[in-house]
């Protein structure tokens, strides 16, 4: 039937309203990556009892068409929904179609007034004439319309009894062949939106950080540092890629300004020999195109790509816009920098924090000349076979900046991701998510109470999951929170473990398996932080002694890759327990949208705090993995191999010095 439109009124016939997946600003259309279980939901109503149904109606980026029922959600809001998972990348577009089902609103009325024995041979009647219009319509098989006819033919039998009514009402083959085929009226439909898939890898991922200059590093007979290059820095991609990570990120690896470098610990005095901060970019032996001479050739670059590549590693690379005082643009572009009163350059500050080191770019005195350099130095580094960048301090930067960058790269390149290394208030943060950036760092380093961390959890896989893709960092060379100085080795497994589980994106920078955890007095970071000196570490001691969680990370790898439910941002379900420090969550998804084709769900009970043993009984709603309330399911611990079956209210036992974090799969109901 001809859809049911109004030129005078913004309402539809059956109005719909709140469309996911969306984002607030509609001048940006929401994300998600290839193979994302998506839910699409709207709000869809009408006037009196009469029941309707809503359908979503999908163009993928090549042109196919597919049509998807909604479910109602029955929660008081008038919320529909439904969860596909597209593949193909690229711009989708997509709409909801509202209409009367005239075969529902016949079911539910005949179903009560049949059965009362009210207007009898009227609800026959009805049924019958809808039974007849859908057997004339296009497309019905030789056996619908036979089911059809024998229907409508039994309701307008003189000798029909109520019960033999009934029995039609009530045929699962009448009602399946309705669902998929509805009778529809008032059909409305809403406006077209757009939904933009990327590649994997844009939501998915385990990183691993490193700096190659400290990878074989060696210490001279006159107490210099010969740097490790790429070629030395090669050696380690084997073990990084059997602990299972996707993504390798290398910070700044270009050269390293003379004028002002600092220090161990960023301290203003330096010596021979002191390597100074790789986000101090440029001198006399180049700029952002540049590699720092002691780490090789662009050639070794490329080769240490290709080296990663074959280990099943990508290479992601800090691009940094920023300036050391000899960088070749203070020279050549001053006009790109902030000249204060007295002609000095201003110097970067995040107070208290000052980096005497570093330029900040002015992007507003030559915006075109910075947009053209900054397109250059992407598109370069992209020609030596980077296709991930880490973005240093992008909210500090323009934001409109970011959105045409990004989009221009982009259209040249749609596979190139982009995260935005940005701890900032949320408006920031999710603006730089509008904008482009395909991930982004997030407060998961901060966030280590149990109620902290469930609304972090519910903040990043439902309200922010149509715009941003958090990618949760357990630590950063800037970065070594108090639960990670105080907490020990328990600290580190739980937040490692969380971080895999909770997001479909995790990092961590290297030395977090050797549980490198001595601050430097009065600052949340490493003492001798990696940024301003070399690090040397005995992998082969930390594994022969035992003191290293290599295992650990190995085995969060190996479930995430076994376990399609972690590698998605969404479905994510918060439980309860009695403890104020026991977290429970699961995350799930349905079989029809795994490549398997069978459902995957994993149970997380993580006891954060790691000074104690906990003991408590936790409540679950096992309906969300399609286990009614009351009956029982077997779970298995993928860290231990233990099994138990449990019920909806289940009793743990987490030692915080032994595994704090049960990982568990819930086994398949028969």
């Amino acid at each position: 039937m001809p859809p049911q439109t109004s030129a005078d009124t913004r309402t539809g016939r059956i109005p719909m309203a709140l469309p996911r997946p969306r984002v607030a600003d509609s001048r940006f259309r929401p994300s998600a990556f290839s193979g994302e279980a998506v839910p699409f939901e709207v709000t869809a109503f009408r006037e009196g009892h009469d029941i309707i149904g809503v359908h979503v109606r999908l163009t993928s980026p090549s042109g196919d068409v597919s049509l998807h029922a909604l479910n109602a959600l029955h929660d008081g809001f008038d919320r529909w929904r439904t969860t596909i998972s597209p593949i193909e990348e690229g711009v989708w577009t997509f709409r909801f179609e509202a209409f009367g089902d005239d075969f529902a609103t016949w079911e539910h009325a005949a179903e009560l007034k049949i059965a009362a024995g009210v207007d009898s041979a009227l609800m026959r009647e009805i049924g019958a004439r809808l039974f007849d219009a859908a057997g004339r319509e296009k497309d019905r098989s030789a056996p619908q319309r036979r089911m059809l006819a024998e229907a409508s033919a039994t309701l307008r039998s003189a000798d029909v009894s109520d019960d033999d009514a009934l029995v039609v009402v009530r045929d699962p083959a009448i009602a399946a062949f309705f669902h998929e085929r509805p009778v529809q009226s008032l059909l409305t439909i809403g406006p077209d939106h757009e939904l933009l898939v990327e590649r994997e890898r844009a939501g998915v991922g385990a990183w691993y950080e490193f700096f190659p200059r400290s990878e074989g590093a060696r210490r001279l007979k006159d107490g210099t540092v010969k740097s490790g290059t790429f070629r030395t820095a090669t050696k380690r991609l084997p073990a990084v890629a059997a602990m299972g990570f996707d993504v390798l990120y290398l910070p700044p690896i270009h050269p390293i300004g003379e004028v002002n470098r600092k220090g161990p610990n960023n301290t203003l005095t330096t010596k021979a020999g002191d390597p100074g901060s790789p986000w101090a970019i440029g001198s006399a032996a180049g700029g952002h195109d540049a590699v720092h001479p002691d780490l090789g050739t662009l050639a070794d670059f490329r080769a240490f790509v290709r080296a990663a590549r074959a280990e099943g590693l990508e290479v992601a690379l800090d691009f940094a816009l920023q300036a050391a005082p000899d960088h070749p643009w203070v020279a050549e572009h001053p006009e790109w920098f902030t000249t204060l009163p007295d002609g000095s350059i201003a110097f970067a500050e995040n107070p208290p924090k000052k980096y005497q080191d570093i330029y900040p770019v002015n992007f507003d005195n030559d915006p075109e000349g910075i947009r053209a350099e900054a397109l250059r130095i992407v598109r370069h580094w992209i020609a030596q076979g980077v296709k991930i960048f880490r973005v240093d301090n992008p909210h500090t930067k323009p934001l409109q900046f970011w959105e045409w960058l990004i989009a221009t790269v982009n259209a040249e390149h749609p596979d190139v991701v982009f995260l935005a290394e940005a701890f900032t208030r949320p408006a920031p943060l999710l603006g730089l998510a509008q904008a482009g950036f395909q991930q982004s760092y997030s407060y998961f380093t901060w966030r280590n109470t149990k109620v902290e961390l469930e609304e972090f959890l519910a903040w990043i896989s439902d309200e922010t999951a149509d715009v941003m893709r958090p990618n949760l960092f357990v630590n950063t060379p800037d970065i070594l929170t108090e639960y990670l100085q105080y907490g020990g080795r328990p600290a580190y497994k739980i937040r490692a473990a969380l971080a895999a589980t909770g997001g479909a994106s995790y990092g961590v920078y290297a030395g977090y398996e050797l549980i490198e955890n001595v601050a430097r007095p009065g600052s949340e970071e490493n003492i001798d932080n990696e940024k301003y000196e070399y690090k040397f570490r005995d992998w082969a001691a930390a594994d022969a002694a035992g003191t290293t969680i290599a295992p650990y990370l190995t085995r969060l790898n190996e479930i995430r890759r076994a376990h399609p439910a972690l590698r998605q941002l969404r479905g994510l379900t918060l439980h309860w327990s009695d403890d104020s420090a026991i977290l429970v969550f699961s995350k799930h998804i349905d079989g029809a949208l795994t490549a398997s084709g069978r459902p995957d769900t994993i149970l997380v009970v993580a006891n954060v705090d790691p000074h104690s043993t906990r003991q408590t009984t936790i409540h679950l709603d096992s309906t969300v993995w399609g286990v009614p309330r009351g009956h029982d399911f077997d779970v298995e611990d993928l860290i231990t191999g233990a099994t138990w079956t449990w019920n909806q209210d289940a009793f743990v036992r987490l030692d915080a010095f032994q595994e704090p974090v049960h990982i568990l799969h819930v086994k398949e109901t028969p």
